[in-house]
């Protein structure tokens, strides 16, 4: 077995593979349903009660060996932390014969090699062009179609045409994606009378859920093909598309939004809270603003199956132009997509409590690991808040403490 460099380094990687994993079943578990979910860490004050030895040694204001706490937490974020693994592509088990696990070995057989590049050439030479050409073809029908709609009175025919076009252009890329869509429980599918919420991985999960059915979308109006395509769309169906300036003021937004859910003939709005892209494998923290209307919320989860097509949108490493030109030239976009029952605010509940239990009922649902950072982390520095927030924790902790000591003492002293 050791006969050769190569065996040791193979027999190296294996056992480093076999720790990896043993690490993942220890900090990882699967309930009933198949869920992966994470084991509860211990809180701040069970750490540093191990750290110090016993569960009754929180009695100082202050002890030294504290300080290894938080240098083990940020050796730990330096090597592995939660939230930047979030923003690279999922690593597989197996290679899909689109991109390489192991860069180190190029050369594994010259069949394997035969068979990868019959499949650039399939891809590149024969799937690739076909998908273009499909994707403009429906692009440019729906502008046509769109705008000749637009020109109609406002009536339920016009109403019905616009929805017929919409889910046409829909189906077109759907198809210019070759994409395989499973859709469950919709019996739950989103109406009128709320917004529907979902995890973000792709540009085109849009594109995915409004294969189903019609959705109002909201965003930011641009300018070039993207923002062409949201003017023929507005003609013909209500959508929610602000101004540069208009996106700053959060009262407009709102209130746009509550007028839209209140007409019941409208769609549901569409609106993806993490605000950004995350590749597959968690959900992160949902903003609070589509939670505090007061309406219905429907939320639903996607999963992208990675064997066939990486479905992640690393957008501070591929254009948009790029990464669609990637996506359709892998084997197939699978994917599914669950329905899930709608849900209220309850009683005496604020926005961020609820935001956080829907984000927690998507990611069960999907089998991804429910993060509580913010997507914005991913373009952006670490707030002094967080920073603070840890801080805060350990004066309380430690003040606290003493203060329930001194308190206890002097109870103790007028009983007797």
């Amino acid at each position: 077995l050791f006969s050769t460099p190569f065996s040791c380094v193979s027999w190296a990687n294996l056992h480093m593979d076999l720790r990896a994993k043993e690490k993942n079943r220890q900090l990882f578990r699967h309930d009933t349903n198949g869920v992966l979910d994470k084991k509860p860490q211990l809180s701040l004050k069970q750490e540093i009660q191990e750290l110090r030895g016993c569960a009754g040694c929180l009695t100082s204001e202050f002890n030294l060996t504290d300080v290894l706490f938080f240098c083990r937490k940020a050796m730990e974020n330096v090597v592995d932390d939660d939230v930047t693994k979030r923003f690279s592509p999922q690593k597989l088990d197996s290679w899909n014969l689109l991109t390489r696990n192991n860069h180190n070995f190029c050369h594994i057989s010259l069949r394997l090699k035969v068979v990868w590049v019959l499949g650039l050439l399939l891809r590149y030479g024969v799937l690739l062009p076909l998908r273009v050409t499909l994707a403009i073809t429906g692009i440019c029908l729906f502008l046509v179609l769109s705008t000749l709609v637009g020109v109609l009175p406002n009536t339920r025919l016009r109403s019905c045409l616009s929805d017929k076009v919409h889910l046409m252009g829909c189906h077109i890329c759907v198809r210019s994606l070759s994409a395989i869509i499973t859709y469950h429980n919709r019996q739950n599918k989103p109406q009128n009378d709320g917004i529907c919420v979902a995890n973000h991985t792709t540009p085109i999960d849009g594109i995915i859920l409004a294969n189903d059915r019609c959705y109002s979308l909201v965003g930011q109006l641009h300018g070039g093909l993207l923002g062409m395509i949201q003017r023929a769309m507005v003609t013909s169906s209500p959508h929610i598309w602000f101004e540069r300036a208009e996106v700053k003021d959060r009262h407009l937004v709102a209130k746009r939004l509550i007028d839209h859910v209140a007409d019941k003939t409208k769609h549901p709005v569409l609106i993806f809270p993490e605000g950004t892209c995350i590749n597959n494998t968690s959900v992160m923290m949902f903003r609070k603003s589509s939670f505090e209307l007061g309406c219905t919320i429907y939320p639903v989860a996607i999963k992208y199956d990675p064997r066939f097509g990486d479905a992640f949108w690393n957008s501070s490493k591929f254009g948009l132009v790029r990464y669609l030109l990637r996506t359709m030239s892998s084997w197939a976009i699978v994917c599914s997509v669950w329905y899930l029952p709608p849900m209220n605010r309850k009683e005496g509940e604020d926005a961020v409590q609820f935001a956080n239990r829907v984000k927690s009922v998507i990611a069960a649902k999907g089998g991804f690991v429910d993060l509580k950072w913010d997507g914005g982390l991913k373009r952006a520095r670490v707030k002094e808040a967080f920073k603070e927030e840890q801080q805060e924790l350990y004066s309380r902790l430690v003040v606290g403490v003493s203060q329930g000591a001194d308190n206890a003492a002097s109870d103790s002293a007028k009983e007797s």
